[in-house]
């Protein structure tokens, strides 16, 4: 597939057809953004414009097609850089998409000019017809609990929401909050409960970054992708916070309780990434890990896509992932956000992921194990 608008999240439909959620263009090339009622401040300096350009495609009997339009998005004013639309679950007929928003959920009611905001940091659901349908607003929960409990420097809570990752879980869904530093769980009727946080600037004590002066002593978690693993637990990658610091990006096992825990660094399942943005388990147990860059620090160098093959000689799934042989199958990808392991027993790699018509979804056959 090419021609995409910050592609993200990859899935099968149950008829075998590939769909893309692409995040959009938010309103294009903007020649005047300081003008433009349509823009308004960015989570971390600069404008972000808004534009109903986030879409889901499909490729299906060889030919691509955008079956839903019109959906939100906001992205920098050359167009690159969406957010909107993020991960996707498939069902008969229907899908629930993840919609983004990385920014504070208190701006959505600030633009007056942009009431359409506040159809981002939500989940959707999907008709076969192409309508979308509000389901939760992730944005109001953060607003009410801050569950990674993020102080500003004035004592206010901090806070971030950005819904990412979806999978499915009985009665409802999954979903990583990458601005929360939260796992969640959302029911058919919108109700949301914490089921995780992790450790994070507002976690006691706080995640160290690891990184060299004069970047920040602390970051963030920032979980990504949640997909289910073939022990029947759930599985958390996380990006981690600026400045992105090799190694220290970790997976985590997550088994759902009656009451949210809490994951620090030292609980991780499986530990030395950089930037992960989506994982996927074959039929053979062998895990694929998508990190988005590599390099030292920051996002200096290709992404790259890493199978973590377990040693099965190890008592515990975690012990085995760790001890595991990890083989990087595909490297001098741009930017990738999104893997998934098709029908085929190919491998589909979202790639290009922030690039406004650029975006492109690879297709390769696995290397020989």
């Amino acid at each position: 597939m090419s021609g995409l608008d910050s592609p993200r999240g990859l899935a099968f439909g149950p008829e075998g057809a590939l769909y893309v959620t692409e995040a959009g263009r938010g309103a294009g090339v903007v020649a005047s953004p300081a003008t433009d009622p349509g823009c308004f401040p960015g989570p971390a300096g600069g404008l972000m414009c808004y534009g109903s350009t986030g879409a889901v495609s499909r490729l299906w009997r060889g030919e691509q097609a955008r079956v839903a339009t019109g959906l939100p998005s906001t992205a920098m004013p050359d167009g690159n850089r969406g957010t909107g639309p993020t991960d996707i679950v498939l069902g008969p007929g229907h899908a629930y998409l993840t919609m983004g928003l990385e920014n504070n959920p208190m701006r959505r009611g600030e633009f007056p000019a942009i009431p359409e905001l506040a159809g981002l940091a939500s989940l959707v659901h999907l008709a076969a017809s192409g309508q979308s349908r509000f389901v939760a607003d992730v944005g109001a929960y953060e607003a009410a609990n801050n569950p990674d409990g993020r102080l500003t420097d004035d004592g206010r809570p901090h806070l971030d929401t950005n819904p990412y990752g979806l999978v499915r879980f009985p009665g409802g869904h999954l979903m990583t909050d990458a601005g929360a530093n939260a796992l969640l769980r959302v029911r058919a009727d919108g109700d949301i409960a914490l089921i995780a946080v992790f450790q994070s600037r507002g976690s006691s004590p706080p995640r160290p970054s690891f990184a060299p002066a004069p970047f920040p002593a602390i970051a963030d978690a920032v979980p990504t992708s949640v997909v289910l693993g073939p022990d029947g637990a759930y599985y958390v990658s996380e990006l981690t916070g600026v400045p992105f610091v090799d190694t220290r990006a970790n997976v985590y096992r997550v088994v759902p309780a009656d009451e949210p825990q809490m994951f620090s660094i030292q609980d991780a399942c499986l530990t030395g990434f950089k930037m992960i943005l989506d994982m996927a388990f074959d039929d053979e147990g062998n895990l694929y890990v998508l990190q988005h860059a590599t390099g030292a620090i920051q996002q200096t160098g290709p992404g790259v896509l890493i199978r973590v093959a377990p040693d099965k000689d190890q008592s515990g799934i975690c012990a085995q992932y760790q001890a595991g042989t990890r083989t990087t199958v595909l490297g001098g990808l741009s930017r990738p956000t999104s893997v998934v392991i098709g029908p085929d027993g190919a491998i589909y790699v979202a790639n290009k992921g922030t690039t406004m018509a650029g975006g492109e979804v690879l297709r390769f056959e696995p290397p020989a194990k």
